[in-house]
């Protein structure tokens, strides 16, 4: 019965490997690849640039002329009465007249108390601001795809030792019928290890739940269809060489949400600009070419026409506005405080942050290579259990108290190694660095 037993379990195992090579391995790279192509907040963050960039030109900012092309055409009939002044009256019905104007007219802004300069460097800088967005977007989207990739890593370590468990659960009740079936173990064995296997069981049916949601959710977050079956890599690269003082230095520089807020100053002072160009003058050129003709029924004149060349200027002062133009400048100047306090809130978020996150990143490295030790010991202790439990020098009980020992330390050291890499990406996310 041991050998069947025996022969049943190494089918079942490699049926399962089987059904796991012929499961797609998504990698890491391959993940970050297709958010990249396929997420929808990036996609949206995306068309939000091409719309700054669409908006950040020359003609938006009003430095351009403005070229018209214009045709009026008025037509009438009128019953017309006239007494000249000599007394002379003429009358007709259903008299006809008309007029058309066409021609072409060009304007001119040449001066607007360099407004205009500033909302050009205003489009610009809205520009930037849109591909702090983006990368923003990004960089919280790839975080999202590393953490619940390396989520998938560790449960799929774990499934791994569950798998391992339930071999040996399955060895222990077989071991358990033949030592009943010829008398040297009671009934009540063979029950313990069968209750045992069934919890075992319901641990990898759990576990087996939580994996394939992961994997639901990593397709969501990928954009693509929720029924896509893979396989993950089941190994962790935690990088340990991060240092506080550079991830710092690199926040300052490339930290998207700092940078939104340094943009945001500089666009508020170029609205200060556009506030106080108001104060100046705006001058106007202006100048066209147009054809006009005329017909009347009744009158001096019943046919004319003219055409020519236009041209002037035009200038406007603002003289006084009610104290619009000093409320103004006070918004404006206010936005500009508003704005550096909310850099510094900005800078001290990040320090804290960053702080407290490198805290938990090097806690987690010690973690990891203390867990490590501890699976060690509990793997070395659960072969010479099963060693001895196989000569039956030991009880069931501590059988499966070195069992369970080892489950719980391949579980946490999985989870010290999820921890610390998750540390890692928090880290580089903050800094800005995060690779994709």
């Amino acid at each position: 019965m041991k050998l069947k037993n025996s022969y049943q379990l190494l089918i079942l195992i490699l049926l399962s490997a089987t059904s796991l090579r012929a499961q797609q391995m998504l990698t890491i790279e391959d993940a970050l690849k297709i958010a990249l192509e396929n997420n929808y907040e990036i996609k949206i963050a995306t068309n939000d640039l091409k719309a700054d960039q669409a908006n950040n030109t020359i003609g938006n900012a009003g430095m351009l002329p403005t070229l018209t092309a214009n045709v009026v055409d008025n037509n009438n009939i009128q019953n017309l009465s006239q007494i000249r002044i000599d007394g002379t009256e003429n009358s007709l019905n259903n008299a006809k007249n008309n007029s058309l104007n066409y021609g072409v007219s060009l304007g001119w802004t040449i001066f607007d108390g360099m407004s205009m300069f500033a909302k050009r460097a205003q489009f610009q800088e809205l520009q930037k601001l849109g591909e702090s967005k983006l990368k923003l977007s990004i960089l919280t989207k790839i975080g999202d795809v590393y953490e619940t990739y390396f989520d998938l890593v560790q449960q799929q370590q774990q499934l791994a030792a569950l798998d391992s468990t339930l071999v040996i659960s399955n060895q222990r009740l077989a071991l358990a019928e033949n030592r009943f079936s010829i008398g040297k173990a009671s009934k009540l064995e063979v029950l313990n290890a069968q209750v045992d296997l069934n919890t075992d069981k319901v641990m990898l049916l759990r576990q087996k739940e939580l994996f394939s949601n992961t994997k639901t959710l990593l397709n969501q977050i990928l954009a693509r269809d929720t029924k896509i079956d893979f396989i993950v890599n089941d190994i962790f690269n935690v990088d340990s060489a991060l240092k506080l003082d550079e991830l710092s230095e690199l926040a300052q520089k490339q930290n998207p949400q700092l940078q939104a807020q340094i943009i945001n100053k500089r666009v508020a002072e170029l609205q200060l600009k556009q506030v106080k160009s108001t104060r100046y003058p705006t001058i106007r050129v202006s100048s066209g070419y147009n054809f006009s003709e005329t017909q009347s029924s009744l009158g001096f004149t019943t046919q004319s026409s003219a055409r020519g060349f236009n041209y002037g200027f035009s200038a406007s002062l603002n003289l006084f506005d009610g104290f619009a133009q000093h409320r103004n400048e006070k918004i404006a100047h206010l936005a500009i405080d508003n704005a550096k306090l909310q850099i510094e809130q900005q800078n001290l978020n990040i320090e804290t942050q960053l702080a407290t996150a490198f805290q938990t990143y090097l806690t987690n490295l010690e973690l990891i290579e203390l867990e490590q030790t501890n699976q060690a010991i509990a793997k070395k202790n659960l072969d010479i259990t099963l060693d001895k439990f196989h000569i039956g020098t030991i009880t069931t009980l501590e059988f499966r108290t070195a069992q369970l020992n080892y489950v719980n330390a391949t579980v946490r050291y999985s989870n010290a190694q999820f921890q610390a890499k998750l540390s890692e990406i928090a880290l580089k996310e903050l800094a800005g660095k995060l690779d994709y």
